[in-house]
């Protein structure tokens, strides 16, 4: 393949654009391809090489990149009446009325504009209508670019993990093992008092993909109840893709206070929302006194693509093609690793996958069928990924130095780094997972 057009974008970009990009996970090695367009399950990039597409943008695109043509007339129709109005439309009404009519545990929604912006005003929400400070999140979890979350360490002390963050703000963030109910209910014996909430991806899905062990989420549900606080999904990634319209809490049968969204809720359009009971988020201004606002929250446009987004979703059960799909993607993936690196793990369900380059495992081993499921009776239980630690020892550089470019020359688009998870798309089909397989095995 040639890259020359995107190697010249690059140089023009690096002049204008702090490391040539405008998020660092697209920052790839020796420099990224610049997409021109996107068709169907594919991309397509400036030297006219094409790819298979898993990243998805990043999760957003759960119909692939050729929306279907009712979505497109809504979408163009209500850009010609205008782009935003700055006053209230009856598109916001729908999409919320859809969220809360799907998603057991919420009642009521507030929009905001991205998923870093959702988490920043779930956390205060949480802290305004309890009137604590403290709030526990999990050790490899990403809850976007907010200085409460953006922390390292454990439960013995946190600091900021990038600078430019106060030291402050960590002062009261608790980070903690996934999985790990010992040190939670420990850390509620010590503090349970002072903590707002605990905020966690149901999924860990930033970090490799990390399924949650049986009663861990029981067990978070448990503690918040018994001390007062509130416990708050993450569902930016996995809200309308795991678990269908019921999210992933649907899947794990967890009712949480507070829900953040994303991603596909707006149709490959900006947006982020919190959701939750309507006790809790009457307390955002107008209704109450915690502060939240947003020039672009509720843009009709965004409402507009998210609602027919869903909405033909619901009716043309997309759901249940994309889960057939990626259960068919883990399973040869399975095959494979179980061939050519044994110590590797696949993991992932419905349409999210990802294979882990973990170093410790059995010489020989049967593949787990549709991807890592925490089962204490699997042979591979115990050296699977169980939080984001896991995950930070595997062979990450293997995965960005080397595996990322190869795969790319066998025309399959990954995500550039061993964290960030990958999604099947609407548009894919049984032909492109079977060239998918067939690259993974010619690279591994």
């Amino acid at each position: 393949m040639r890259h020359d057009a995107s190697r010249d974008l690059y140089d023009r970009a690096l002049s204008v654009l702090p490391g040539g990009v405008n998020s660092p996970v697209r920052a790839t090695q020796p420099y990224p391809f610049f997409v021109k367009r996107g068709d169907g399950a594919h991309v397509i990039d400036a030297d006219g090489n094409k790819y298979i597409d898993y990243v998805s943008g990043y999760g957003p695109l759960l119909l692939g990149h050729d929306l279907p043509e009712r979505v497109v007339s809504a979408i163009q129709s209500q850009v010609s009446d205008g782009a935003m109005y700055g006053a209230p439309a009856e598109v916001e009404i729908e999409l919320a009325e859809f969220i809360a009519r799907h998603v057991p545990s919420v009642e009521m929604v507030r929009f905001v504009n991205s998923g870093t912006e959702a988490t920043v005003s779930a956390v205060r929400l949480a802290r305004g209508y309890t009137g604590r400070d403290k709030v526990v999140v999990m050790q490899g979890g990403y809850h976007g670019a907010q200085e409460t979350t953006l922390v390292e360490g454990d439960q013995a002390g946190a600091s900021p993990s990038s600078p430019g963050i106060p030291a402050a703000f960590a002062e009261h963030t608790i980070p903690v093992p996934f999985n790990d109910e010992t040190t939670v209910e420990r850390v509620f014996e010590e503090h349970g008092e002072d903590i707002a909430a605990v905020l966690t991806e149901p999924i860990l899905g930033n970090h490799g993909i990390v399924m949650p062990e049986d009663g861990y989420h029981e067990t978070l549900r448990r503690l918040t109840a018994d001390y007062g606080s509130l416990l708050i999904f993450d569902e930016v990634i996995t809200g309308f893709r795991v678990g269908g319209l019921q999210c992933a809490q649907g899947t794990f049968g967890i009712e949480p206070d507070l829900t953040t969204f994303g991603k596909v809720i707006g149709g490959g359009f900006p947006i982020g929302a919190v959701g939750g009971r309507a006790e809790i988020m009457e307390s955002l201004t107008p209704a109450g006194d915690v502060f939240q606002a947003g020039t672009f929250s509720g843009h009709p446009v965004t409402m507009t693509a998210g609602l027919e987004t869903l909405r033909y979703a619901a009716e043309e059960d997309v759901h249940a093609h994309m889960n057939e799909l990626g259960d068919q993607l883990r399973a040869a993936l399975g095959d494979v690793v179980a061939d050519k690196a044994p110590s590797y793990t696949v993991t992932g369900t419905d349409s999210m996958f990802k294979v882990a380059f973990t170093r410790r495992g059995p010489a020989q081993s049967g593949p787990c069928e549709h991807g890592c499921r925490q089962d204490d009776a699997c042979d591979r239980y115990e050296h699977c990924p169980k939080d984001g630690g896991d995950i930070d020892d595997a062979a990450t550089d293997r995965w960005e130095r080397i595996f990322w470019q190869r795969m790319r020359d066998e025309g399959v688009f990954l995500t550039a780094n061993q964290f960030e998870s990958q999604f099947v798309s609407a548009a894919h089909t049984e032909d492109e997972i079977e060239a998918t397989v067939e690259a993974y095995e010619t690279v591994l």
